[in-house]
Order: C-alpha cells, then sequence, then structure tokens
C-alpha cells in the first residue's frame, strides 16, 4: 500500500478532518475513496478543499471527540493502475539520459519544488521533471533545453 497523505488536525464539532494529501490523483479526493489508518479502515463521505489541503468527512468519524484520535495518522492506499501516475521512487537509482542519449549520473533523490519538482542527481545536478518523458527499468529520460545538463 502506498502513503498517500496525512490527516493534520479535526475541523469543528462534527468530526470532520484536515488532510494533506501527497498525491494529487482525481480518484483519491472523491466520495467513496477508501483508505488505511492505524485504527484501521475509513471512506471519504464528503470531501472539499481547505486552503492548501482538504476537509474530509469519513465515514466511520462522527464527531470531534473521535476526530482526535485520528490527529497525525497516516492514510494508505492501493496503486491506482493509470499509465500517467509517476512514483517517485521508481525514479531513484536510475541512469539520467538525454534525447541526445548523453548520460548525465544517477538520480539520488526528487526534491520538492512548487514551480516542477526536481531530479536531484548524484553530482548535485537538478533536471525539472517538466522535462521528464518516460523511465524504464534502468534509466529516465528526459528532452532539455540546450545547455541545461
Amino acid at each position: 500500500m502506498l502513503e498517500i497523505g496525512r490527516i493534520t488536525k479535526p475541523h469543528g464539532l462534527k468530526g470532520d478532518l484536515i488532510v494533506d494529501f501527497f498525491s494529487d490523483h482525481p480518484k483519491r479526493t472523491v466520495a467513496g475513496s477508501l483508505y488505511q489508518t492505524s485504527l484501521g479502515g475509513v471512506s471519504i463521505r464528503k470531501i472539499a478543499k481547505h486552503k492548501d489541503k482538504w476537509r474530509v468527512s469519513f465515514n466511520e468519524v462522527e464527531s470531534l471527540e473521535q476526530a482526535q484520535k485520528y490527529r497525525g495518522l497516516v492514510l494508505h492506499a492501493e496503486a491506482i493502475e493509470d499509465d500517467t501516475v509517476l512514483f517517485v521512487h521508481e525514479l531513484i537509482g536510475k541512469q539520467v539520459v538525454d534525447q541526445y542519449k548523453n548520460q548525465h549520473g544517477r538520480v539520488e533523490s526528487v526534491l520538492s519544488n512548487p514551480a516542477s519538482d526536481l531530479l536531484e542527481l548524484k553530482e548535485g545536478v537538478l533536471v525539472p521533471l517538466t522535462f521528464y518523458v518516460k523511465h524504464d527499468k534502468t534509466s529516465v529520460f528526459v528532452e532539455v533545453p540546450e545547455g541545461l545538463l
């Protein structure tokens, strides 16, 4: 199961919770979505955007007292079969290859950045994910502007 969000705090007296989702997949933020927590399974009854997070009503949480027990818990869910989804853990350790078949080093980490997440290579080079094309078992393929690498 994938870690896809964290409950930050209760909101209001009826058991609503504020959730910070790590996944922006539209199937994650709709009524009926199912998640696992250390307290068991929960399913979304209602959901609405709340500032930069989400206000969520879970079917299993009906009061502020119940909601307090969920504070800080991580939400897990099954992977969504979708070839447009990109998982960070799939890129770590792979060789970055540009459109000219030049190799530029291995991906050490992926850094969160407001404009575009960045592939951080072992040598400290940063490559915006906006230039990502595809990946296979050993390589990450990018199309970068001349002079970036």
